[in-house]
């Protein structure tokens, strides 16, 4: 499935628009994973624990959304928008959206 944060795929104009697709998933830390963050934070290195949490959430997002597209019956999905959030320590929400489409 093609997913693109563009409004168009180059060569492939759009046939029909099915809807919006979404997916979410919020994901926490562990208590290690929460420790060894903010020694790093302390002494300014990145957080690869956190960052590789977020990149878990991130691809669990993307994954339920490809999954719910291909359910209604699109084989793209554009105009993809991707936020992050944090909802509280150690609690990391991601969230995409974009336009269901047959290409």
């Amino acid at each position: 499935m093609i997913v693109t944060t563009t409004a168009i795929v180059e060569d492939s104009p759009v046939r029909q628009y099915i809807g919006v697709a979404t997916g979410e998933v919020i994901m926490a830390a562990n208590v290690g994973r929460d420790l060894l963050a903010s020694f790093r934070d302390l002494v300014g290195g990145r957080s690869k624990a956190y960052e590789t949490k977020l990149r878990e959430a991130r691809d669990a997002a993307f994954a339920e959304m490809t999954q719910q597209a291909s359910e209604m019956g699109a084989n793209a999905v554009i105009g993809v928008n991707i936020n992050y959030e944090v909802i509280r320590q150690g609690m990391l929400m991601v969230a995409v959206s974009g336009t269901a489409v047959i290409i």
